[in-house]
């Protein structure tokens, strides 16, 4: 679930509010096109619950579709459907193929498929991934450091009773 905050906050600050340019809504930033797609199916995404859901199962379906091979481990397929997200599954397709045409390791986001999508996409794919991942990493260090504290403060109470 931190992963998808991370995405959401990538894609709007969390501000269910946003509207793109080119029509994308709300948190998770879907046009209503993907949204209605079959493999998607929720309608009124202008509805926070809708919009959060129909990203999730967006995001779901490009990992199941293109990238759910055993050979690529559970970080880079979030990491690969996180790219597919804002770049497109067909061009991220072709930018993997690409990889391994390099010598490059497709089934591997950091510093492998990265460096093909900034030659051939540019930076806002990478610094998009990148992004979620960092924001991902802060979100958890937060969870820990607030367990960690919860505890301290449990271990205090005990000890001073």
């Amino acid at each position: 679930w931190l992963m998808l905050v991370s995405l959401g906050f990538q894609e709007s600050g969390l501000d269910h509010s946003a509207r793109s340019g080119a029509g994308a809504v709300g948190i998770m930033q879907l046009l209503p096109s993907t949204a209605a797609d079959p493999n998607v199916n929720i309608s009124k995404i202008e509805v926070l619950e809708n919009n959060i859901h129909a990203g999730t199962k967006y995001l779901r379906f490009l990992r199941d579709r293109y990238f759910s091979a055993p050979e690529i481990d559970e970080l880079n397929q979030t990491l690969l459907s996180f790219a597919a997200y804002n770049a497109g599954p067909g061009k991220m397709s072709k930018l993997r193929t690409e990889t391994a045409q390099s010598g490059l390791d497709p089934n591997v986001w950091f510093g492998n498929v990265e460096h093909i999508v900034a030659k051939r996409v540019g930076r806002e794919t990478v610094q998009y991934v990148s992004n979620i991942y960092k924001y991902y990493i802060a979100y958890t260090l937060l969870g820990t450091r607030s367990e960690e504290r919860d505890a301290a403060k449990v271990k205090l109470s005990e000890d001073l009773q």
